[in-house]
């Protein structure tokens, strides 16, 4: 079966990268993938880090303490790189690299996380080989001294990288810092943002939680305290309006009383008057109004 190809949307079937089974390559030379959780910690921050960054990308394979074999030919030409990373081979599992299965493409970078047991033989060694395998970017960490190192292909051959404050992994984009303490490398994405441990990354996740949650609750809290000031102007709206209609009830019965006052005034004045008349009728006639 054939591999996905690199530009084709990722998905189940076509993410399975099919590793041929060649039981003469053993994807295990019997030592251990760290020889301490601080090696380990900073193998798998690295390698999920560079994972995370590309995951979007089914033409970037990375993995971590994966035995890279460069040719067919002798066996024992194998070396496991803490992390490798290659770019334009599709993203599946592998029980290890084999340059001829994966069209001759070799890793571009690795990494290199310090071990109780390496020495600067050892790691020479390991610098010689990567250079003549092609390797563009090689790094070099011990978390123990905070010690960092780097090389990049230069001229057909890898060089060091002098300054790691100017420097930007060109493959990667990626950028570091190591002050000279112990476990203090900071790993930076293009975008800014820190690789991170598991533990890290579930620490601020639930920080972010709780952000979320007491954010929402204040809003909440507000939504309910604005609700509150509504229905009390409401209420206060409700009472204004009806001291109004009482004032002007008020204002009606007093208009009614002056009217009704008026007319008993004027009634009183017509009875004096036609009184008036009345007695002067009689007067008139000879008769004596008492």
């Amino acid at each position: 079966m054939s591999a996905a190809q690199p530009g084709q949307g990722p998905s189940t079937e076509d993410s399975i990268f099919i590793d041929p089974y060649e039981p003469e390559y053993p994807s295990d030379d019997g030592n251990p993938m760290a020889e301490s959780t601080l090696q380990y910690q900073w193998i798998v921050t690295i390698k999920e880090g560079i994972e995370v960054l590309f995951e979007d990308r089914d033409d970037v394979f990375v993995a971590g303490d994966l035995l890279w074999y460069a040719t067919k030919r002798d066996k024992n030409d194998v070396v496991a790189p803490d992390v490798l990373v290659v770019f334009g081979r599709p993203k599946g599992h592998r029980r290890s690299y084999r340059e001829w299965v994966e069209d001759g493409v070799a890793p571009q970078v690795v990494f290199e996380i310090d071990s109780p047991s390496n020495t600067a033989t050892e790691m020479e060694r390991k610098l010689a080989i990567y250079d003549r395998r092609g390797v563009e970017e090689y790094y070099y960490y011990d978390p123990e001294s905070g010690k960092l190192e780097g090389w990049f292909r230069e001229a057909g051959a890898l060089v060091p990288i002098l300054d790691f404050q100017a420097w930007r992994s060109p493959r990667l984009g990626i950028t570091f810092k190591a002050p000279r303490r112990k476990d203090a490398l900071i790993v930076r994405r293009p975008d800014g943002k820190r690789f991170r441990s598991f533990v890290e990354i579930h620490r601020l996740a639930e920080e972010e939680g709780r952000r979320r949650r007491r954010a929402e609750r204040q809003a909440r809290e507000r939504a309910e305290q604005a609700q509150t000031q509504r229905r009390l102007r409401e209420i206060a709206d409700l009472r204004a309006e009806t001291a109004r209609e009482r004032a002007d009830v008020a204002d009606l019965r007093a208009q009614a009383e002056r009217e009704r006052a008026e007319t008993e005034r004027g009634l009183r004045e017509q009875a004096e008057i036609r009184a008036r008349r009345m007695e002067a009728m009689l007067r008139a006639m000879g008769v004596d109004p008492e």
